[in-house]
């Protein structure tokens, strides 16, 4: 039953480093906070009375047969909204904080416009604990933009944002992807079965394509992943990497007393980080003598690159983070977008017609110039990820004492915001089970909804404000490309029951991804 109730709000945890849509720029205006009390504070009802499940009740609803059993991520929240209403408590135990829980747009708003100067999203413990305690001769200075807060995270984040946020720097990559998108797309065409089906596997597929794609952004790097025969090297990635999943999803979702004794699943995770940061700093040291060697000229220079010239240690960190965070997010964002345009052919074809303008052949170069303007591909992946984005919402530490639904929330309470269900309910998205890529543009016809009329608080998968996804261009450009590439390429069909995700840290495909691709004659 703990298990069960501690993944309500673990999902959150990562929310900031995934794919999304841009953010309006209304939005972006929000300002930090001001430290005043809030107007209705005095009124409020206490937080203790704030709606909260006792600890029998989650063991009924969680358990066999229990209301909240066997659910996917988006039907488990739709039935806590339903019987808790728009706000609900979740004591913390173990060690814990209490999470809250809103399900309410202008709530989550409030908390957004509240987050203050430096705001707070708590990461996993395991991962902080093993940056500040187990290795501070290497984390010392900085333990990057997840674990740390305050005037530390702002200065890293003030390192890497010219960096990674500025669109030039994305433009440099687009080619580099590209290559890997097309020899992705070779072994594609080969893994096809009689039937023209992808193997059951092909998650895992998916998921070698984004860690190669992720070796170029992170490392200036090729690791092989993609060929028949794996180097050792690559086939050690892959495996710390899943091991991370695995291992923190025990230590910090399931009941664990990691922090009490050393269990064998925590000195399997400390080796683990060991031997992935080890690997990362070799590759990085690797890198720095190459472009010692033959350094690139000013305009061309890669993230990598840049921020060596700046700070070793963050670009060491970055280069860590973006490798862990930037596979399975990517994949699972993938994952929707193409099980979407499946479901809808036609959709899919207006989508070719638009890709045929820059790609006269399927093997046409992608390059910055011809994807500057390819509206509807945005709008197939905003759509596809408003329906399947790879995590339940955002989170927030409150930046100050706020009153949410008329209760008092102490400054520094954890507050979940779960904006999956919200983006999939009728009452915030007009026809929100259709998947109407038409919803984002400007021009559509009369009887679809325009997205822009909805909260813009509710489609946030990349979060908000100062605390952003710094790597969302990045992740964008990723989504585009292989979306681009496969739909230009096969007319794509999916032929068995919906796709549904498993309940964990990213939201991993619970069914085979077997595709049925078919290649389009010209």
């Amino acid at each position: 039953m703990i298990v069960l109730k501690s993944s309500l709000w673990q999902h959150w945890l990562r929310s900031s480093v995934l794919p999304c849509a841009s953010t309006s720029s209304r939005l972006l205006s929000a300002q930090a906070a001001v430290e005043h009390e809030d107007p209705e504070w005095a009124n409020a009802k206490p937080y203790s009375a704030i709606p909260t499940p006792s600890f029998l009740e989650m063991t009924r609803m969680f358990g066999k047969n229990g209301r909240y059993a066997n659910l996917d991520l988006v039907e488990m929240h739709a039935r806590l909204w339903e019987d808790y209403g728009d706000i609900v408590r979740f004591p913390g135990m173990f060690g814990r904080k209490d999470i809250v829980m809103t399900y309410s747009p202008p709530d989550i708003e409030k908390v957004f416009r509240n987050e203050g100067q430096w705001p707070i999203r708590r990461g996993f413990d395991s991962f902080a604990y093993y940056r500040q305690k187990v290795r501070p001769d290497i984390f010392s200075e900085t333990g990057g933009l997840v674990t740390e807060h305050g005037e530390k995270w702002q200065k890293v984040r003030t390192i890497v944002n010219p960096v990674m946020m500025q669109p030039k720097t994305i433009k440099l990559y687009i080619e580099q992807v590209d290559e890997i998108a097309r020899e992705f797309m070779t072994l594609v065409a080969d893994m096809r079965d009689a039937k023209n089906e992808l193997p059951k596997d092909f998650d895992q597929w998916l998921n070698r394509w984004a860690l190669e794609t992720m070796g170029v952004l992170a490392l200036d790097t090729r690791f092989g992943v993609l060929k028949a025969e794996q180097s050792e090297e690559a086939k050690q990635i892959i495996g710390l990497v899943r091991n991370i999943f695995e291992l923190t999803y025990h230590l910090d979702v399931e009941v664990s007393l990691w922090k009490y004794i050393s269990t064998p699943s925590y000195k399997k995770l400390m080796r683990v980080f060991d031997d992935l940061t080890h690997l990362i700093m070799a590759k990085i040291d690797e890198a720095k003598l190459r472009l010692e060697k033959e350094p690139s000229n000013s305009a061309n220079q890669s993230v990598l690159e840049k921020l060596l010239k700046i700070n070793k240690h963050v670009a060491v960190i970055m280069s860590l983070d973006m490798l862990v965070a930037g596979i399975d997010t990517t994949s699972s964002g993938s994952t929707g977008i193409l099980y979407c345009l499946a479901k809808h052919p036609e959709k899919q074809a207006k989508l070719r017609e638009e890709l045929r303008t820059i790609l006269p052949k399927k093997d046409s170069p992608l390059t910055a110039e011809n994807m500057h303007n390819l509206p509807y591909l945005r709008a197939c992946i905003k759509e596809g990820l408003r329906l399947y984005q790879p995590v339940a919402g955002n989170m927030r530490a409150a930046g100050r004492d706020l009153v949410l639904q008329g209760y008092r929330i102490p400054k520094g309470t954890d507050i979940a915001m779960g904006t999956a269900v919200l983006q999939r309910n009728e009452k915030y998205f007009r026809r929100a089970a259709e998947y109407l890529p038409e919803r984002w543009l400007s021009e559509r016809p009369e009887d679809v909804p325009y997205a822009k009329d909805s909260n813009p608080f509710i489609f946030l998968p990349f979060g908000f404000g100062a605390r952003s996804c710094i790597g969302k261009r990045l992740a964008m450009m990723e989504m585009e490309i292989i979306t681009a590439r496969i739909v230009r390429q096969f007319d794509l069909r999916w032929n068995y029951e919906s796709l549904r995700f498993k309940q964990a840290l990213i939201n991993i495909p619970s069914n085979p991804l077997q595709f049925e691709l078919r290649e389009v004659d010209h």
